[in-house]
C-alpha cells in the first residue's frame, strides 16, 4: 500500500472518530446506558466583598433551578459547580478555561464582577460556549465586549443611571460627587451616571477613587462632603457601600443635607445596614421578593437553604438558568448556536422578570422597579424593607439598539 492511501485512509477513519465522539456528547446513549452529565458552572466571589450580593446564594439559585427543572435534560443528569475567582480576573480566566476544557463543563451561569465577566464572556466566544451573566453590571459587557454566546441578564450600569440616577435628579439633585471603586463597574457606573445627571441638566463636581475592599472610607466621604454637593453617588457595591454608609452615619453625614445615592445597594446589604441608617434611600432592583405571590412562593423556599432573603442577582440566577435549560430542551441539542436563537426567540415570563426578551447585543432587557427604603415604622414584619415608587419600562431603562457599540448589532444605513 502505498503512503498516500496509508495516511488517507488514517485521516478518514480519524475525522469519523471524532465526529461520533462529538456526536455522542450531546446525544442520550442507547439502550439505558448511562449518560454524560451537563456541567452548568458559576465562578462567583464566595470570600469576598461581592459574596453576600452572589456568592452561595447565586449558586443555590441555580442548583434551584436545576431540580425544579427535573435535574435533567436530554436524558443527562445536570450538575451545577461552582467556584472562588476571589475577585482575580486572570483566576476567574482560569477556572473557565479549565472548565471549558478539560472539565467539559457545557455553559457558565454566572461570573461576579465586570473585570472577571469580560475575560470570562471573551474565553467562551472563542470556545463557542454560552455565558450568563447576572451578577456583573458593566455596561460594555453589551457594547464593545459582546460576544454572540453571552446574555446579560439582569441589570446593567445603564439601567441603573436611567432608573435611580434620573429620579435622584429629579427630586432636586443637580449637583453630584461620585465615590467610585477602581474597578471595571465603577467606571462605567460613574460614566453612565454622570450623562444623566448633565443630560438633565445637572453637574458632577468630582469624584474620588478607592481600591476593591477600601479598609477606611472616612477620607473619600470627607472629600465628597467638602465638595458641597447636593448628592453622594457611591459607584461601588458589596461590603464597599455598606462600608461607606456605616462610616457617612458614623461621621453624622447620614442623616444630613447630602443625599447618599446607593447605585448598586441590594436587599442584603439594607439588612445588614438596617432599616435606621438606610430609612430613605432610593434604590433600584430588578426583583424584589415581597411584590406578589410568585415571588413570595420562590423567595420563601430560597430562604429555608439561605437563611436570607434573595435579591436580584440571586434570583436572576435561578430565572437565567431555566431559561437556559428550556432552551436546550426545545432544540434537543446543547449546542451553541441552536440554544442561543432558541434564547432569544422565547420570552422571559416568570417570578423575575415579564416580557423580557433577549437583543442581539446580549442583553436581556425588562422594566426596572425603582424602590425607596421604608423606615423602621413602616417595616412590619422580616424583610419588610422596600416601598416601590415607580416602574421605568425596558425601553427607558435599556440603551436604544442603534446607539450600540456591540459589532454585533446591525444598525440602518
Amino acid at each position: 500500500m502505498s503512503q498516500k492511501y496509508f495516511w488517507g485512509g488514517w485521516l478518514c477513519a480519524a475525522l469519523w472518530l471524532c465526529a461520533a465522539g462529538a456526536a455522542a456528547q450531546s446525544a442520550p446513549p442507547a439502550g439505558g446506558g448511562s449518560a454524560e452529565p451537563l456541567k452548568l458552572g458559576l465562578i462567583l466571589d464566595m470570600s469576598g466583598p461581592y459574596s453576600e450580593t452572589t456568592g452561595r446564594g447565586s449558586a443555590t439559585a441555580a442548583q434551584m433551578a436545576v431540580e425544579d427543572f427535573g435535574g435533567k435534560v436530554l436524558g443527562r443528569p445536570v450538575e451545577v459547580l461552582s467556584a472562588d475567582h476571589k475577585n482575580s480576573p486572570d483566576r476567574a480566566a482560569d477556572i473557565a478555561r479549565q472548565w471549558f476544557g478539560p472539565d467539559r463543563v457545557t455553559a457558565i451561569m454566572d461570573v461576579s464582577g465586570s473585570s472577571e465577566a469580560l475575560i470570562v464572556q471573551a474565553i467562551g466566544g472563542t470556545r463557542d460556549r454560552i455565558v450568563m451573566l447576572n451578577g456583573p453590571g458593566a455596561n460594555r459587557l453589551t457594547e464593545e465586549g459582546c460576544t454572540a454566546t453571552s446574555v446579560h441578564y439582569t441589570n446593567d450600569t445603564y439601567a441603573i443611571a436611567h432608573t435611580l440616577g434620573s429620579a435622584i435628579v429629579a427630586k432636586g439633585g443637580s449637583t453630584w460627587f461620585f465615590i467610585t471603586v477602581d474597578n471595571t463597574y465603577g467606571y462605567d457606573l460613574e460614566a453612565e451616571t454622570s450623562a444623566v445627571v448633565t443630560a438633565d441638566g445637572g453637574k458632577v463636581v468630582g469624584h474620588a477613587r478607592h481600591p476593591l475592599e477600601a479598609p477606611d472610607m472616612s477620607s473619600y466621604l470627607l472629600q465628597a462632603q467638602q465638595s458641597r454637593a447636593a448628592v453622594i453617588g457611591l459607584a461601588n457595591a458589596g461590603t464597599d457601600t455598606a462600608n461607606a454608609i456605616t462610616r457617612a452615619a458614623a461621621m453624622h453625614m447620614i442623616p444630613g443635607p447630602q443625599t447618599f445615592a446607593a447605585l448598586s445597594l441590594r436587599i442584603n446589604g439594607v439588612d445588614n445596614l438596617g432599616l435606621q441608617t438606610a430609612e430613605g434611600l432610593l434604590l433600584t432592583e430588578t426583583f424584589y421578593w415581597d411584590t406578589d405571590d410568585a415571588t413570595r412562593t420562590w423567595s420563601r423556599r430560597f430562604f429555608e437553604r439561605i437563611g436570607k432573603m434573595p435579591n436580584s442577582l440571586q434570583a436572576g440566577a435561578y430565572s437565567s438558568t431555566t431559561h437556559y435549560l428550556q432552551a436546550v430542551a426545545k432544540t434537543g441539542t446543547d449546542a451553541s448556536g441552536p440554544v442561543m436563537q432558541a434564547m432569544r426567540d422565547a420570552p422571559i415570563d416568570d417570578f423575575f422578570a415579564h416580557g423580557g426578551r433577549i437583543r442581539p447585543d446580549g442583553l436581556m432587557v425588562h422594566e426596572m422597579p425603582l424602590f425607596r427604603v421604608k423606615t423602621p415604622a413602616e417595616s412590619h414584619y422580616p424583610w419588610d424593607y422596600y416601598q416601590q415608587i415607580a416602574v421605568v419600562p425596558a425601553d427607558q431603562a435599556s440603551q436604544p439598539l442603534d446607539r450600540s457599540k456591540c459589532p454585533l448589532v446591525n444598525k440602518p444605513g
